[in-house]
């Protein structure tokens, strides 16, 4: 499976963006997905994700109230409203094969699929 990201971009504090994640496959729908971020000098943090069927949604602390996850047949959104200068980083979508319904990646370890990753800068 390979994913691509897209959305990221320069924007000012307070600002919004949307992130979104595609697939090479036509049952992106089977896989759970994560969002996750690194920036420079730090480990990747997760950010977000959801499970297969959309139905069950986790976020990072440092998001939540902020960003939101959703996800239809071929897309996986991450909406960051109220962008912080902390939230600079590069953003990666990652998917899972595990068949469960309720199971969302939230761990660089569950992954078994990332994409190239986008880059998102907030100024203060």
């Amino acid at each position: 499976v390979q994913l691509q990201a897209s959305g990221g971009g320069l924007v000012q504090a307070g600002d919004s963006l949307r992130l979104s994640c595609t697939a090479s496959v036509r049952t992106f729908t089977e896989y759970p997905v994560g969002w996750f971020r690194q920036a420079p000098g730090k480990d990747r943090e997760f950010v977000a994700g959801i499970s297969r069927t959309g139905r069950n949604i986790k976020y990072g602390d440092s998001v939540k109230g902020r960003f939101t996850i959703s996800r239809d047949k071929s897309t996986v959104s991450l909406q960051m409203n109220n962008l912080k200068p902390e939230d600079t980083a590069v953003y990666y979508c990652a998917a899972d094969q595990v068949a469960n319904n309720q199971f969302i990646p939230t761990k660089s370890a569950e992954v078994d699929f990332w994409g190239p990753g986008t880059q998102v800068t907030v100024s203060s």
